[in-house]
């Protein structure tokens, strides 16, 4: 099947334009074959990867399945989450609003949500639209985001505990990735429009540009077809886990889309915010979107793959330059899906890929394709050598294997479980219970009921977390039961190991004795 793409791609470059082939990359065959080899060695169930180039989507690769155990195949109108890809579609509809009068980047956030708080009052009164929108708030990255993650509440309750979230460093001084802000934005936008922020992208973005196949909620999956299943991973195997419905905070990452439409989307943005003869952004607006608002650090003393030079981001774009050249993109992370959309520019050149696992290559796919694009000569194997480095950092990670070896058996619990039982109550997230149903000790989150867990003994006051859900970024945890001197249970804390969802913010309260 790949070949027979190969040959149609081909003969539509020769039928439309000799010399478009020999400019656009000669190489097709040689990179489907390395994407081939890529996605086996990577064990990623599927990958469905599109190039565009001066106007075109020049190449399609679609591999694996979109299901373990089954034999469905991707193709280039499969549906991916794209996760925070969503964010660059939050900004281009922002830049619309200010373009139309409505708001100004350097509103202020209260101005239209007057609910807006963060930890510090100064800090919310003079947080603006640019602040939210490049990460530079002051919160930690990824800070809070057990606060929105399966939760069942409206974007606007959530938003009211983001002022319970820690400083992590003073505000506009740094960088902390933020969802929480993508969140707001979301809601600032509905506030302003009166239409919900899926509303807005499809009128907005999706309908001119013709992406037909973009959804922003999982609940029009089954009406588009072909869609993709998320895959999480344990003990070195591919399992099929459920979709998780982030409707409520699509605006941080909530879309859905294939590699068709979002070459549409590349395009789009390659042509600087025009579609046929519409202007839908102004130069101002790319030039916004496109221009550093919060730098990282770059070691300039020693060489780096990339060439590389300056590291930034702007508003909702990862900016930084590439063997001399612009490179403007994003990634993004849902659960089970793993994607990317890189551009250049310079050279009218995109490049998207999306997957369907938590072990994933799309960096590595992103820069093979750079190169042979670009006529970047060197010897570095992009996927060998990632693919490498991934599975040291996994072999290195020994947080779950420490605490299993630490465990001390045949203990006895101090803290009994009628005495621990009861309703808790944590600033950040909000009530959390810990309850007894027939015969076992269940945890219950009050707007997250698919975090719910089943308690088991592990050691003195420590009890061991069984999700009742499969769990795309986190597996075994623990809570620790608290007491004051007088051994009255006062609290609890967690400890989840892991990257992406810090249980240990919560700190639930017990709020009945």
């Amino acid at each position: 099947m790949q070949k027979i793409r190969f040959f149609l791609v081909v003969l539509y470059l020769i039928s439309h334009n000799l010399q478009a082939q020999s400019t656009t990359n000669p190489h097709l065959e040689a990179m489907d074959a390395y994407f081939t080899k890529m996605v086996e060695d990577w064990d990623v169930p599927s990958a469905s990867i599109g190039i565009v180039k001066d106007g075109q989507l020049v190449f399609t690769g679609n591999y694996g399945v979109l299901e373990v155990g089954e034999n469905k195949k991707p193709n280039e109108n499969t549906l991916y989450a794209i996760a925070s890809n969503s964010k660059a579609f939050t900004t281009a509809i922002i830049g619309m609003l200010v373009q139309e009068g409505k708001l100004d980047w350097n509103d202020k956030v209260k101005k239209y949500l007057p609910y807006f708080e963060l930890y510090d009052p100064w800090v919310s009164d003079n947080t603006t639209i640019r602040d939210i929108l490049s990460h530079r708030v002051g919160l930690g990255t990824y800070s809070g985001d057990n606060i929105w993650y399966k939760s069942n509440l409206p974007a606007k309750e959530l938003i009211k505990h983001f002022k319970y979230v820690p400083q992590a460093y003073d505000f506009r001084s740094g960088y902390g990735y933020s969802n929480l802000m993508f969140i707001t934005a979301g809601e600032l936008i509905e506030t302003v429009t009166g239409k919900s922020w899926g509303t807005n992208v499809k009128e907005r973005i999706l309908e001119p540009l013709g992406m037909d196949r973009t959804i922003s909620s999982i609940n029009d999956l089954d009406s588009k077809g072909n869609y993709a299943t998320p895959h999480a991973r344990k003990n070195d195997q591919n399992y099929a886990i459920p979709w998780a419905n982030w409707d409520n905070v699509a605006a941080t990452g909530g879309l859905i889309s294939s590699v068709s439409d979002i070459s549409k989307w590349m395009i789009f943005n390659l042509n600087h915010g025009i579609i046929g003869k519409d202007t839908l952004l102004t130069k101002r607006t790319r030039n916004m979107v496109w221009t550093p608002h919060n730098n990282h650090y770059v070691d300039h003393t020693v060489s780096n793959d990339f060439n590389q030079h300056f590291n930034a981001y702007g508003l909702g774009w990862g900016l930084s330059d590439y063997q001399g050249r612009l490179k403007v993109g994003h990634t993004g992370g849902y659960d089970g899906m793993i994607t990317a959309i890189t551009m250049v520019p310079d050279e009218n050149l995109g490049v998207v890929v999306l997957t369907n696992g938590p072990k994933s290559p799309i960096m590595a796919a992103t820069y093979y394709a750079l190169d042979k694009f670009l006529g970047v000569t060197t010897k570095k194997d992009w996927s060998a050598d990632y693919l490498k480095l991934k599975n040291e950092a996994l072999k290195k990670d020994t947080r779950i294997a420490d605490r299993k070896k630490s465990r001390v058996l045949n203990t006895e619990p101090i803290i009994k479980p009628e005495d621990f039982v009861g309703k808790y109550e944590s600033k950040v997230y909000g009530e959390i219970t810990i309850v007894e149903k027939n015969k076992e000790l269940k945890l219950e989150f009050s707007h997250s009921p698919l975090l719910s867990a089943t308690l088991t003994h592990w050691n003195y006051d420590v009890w061991q977390i069984h999700w009742d859900h499969p769990q795309a970024w986190f597996s075994f945890g623990t809570i620790k039961i608290e007491t004051d001197n007088n051994i009255n249970v006062t609290g609890f804390d967690f400890d989840v190991p892991n990257d992406d969802f810090f249980f240990e913010e919560l700190k639930p309260q017990k709020i009945d004795k």
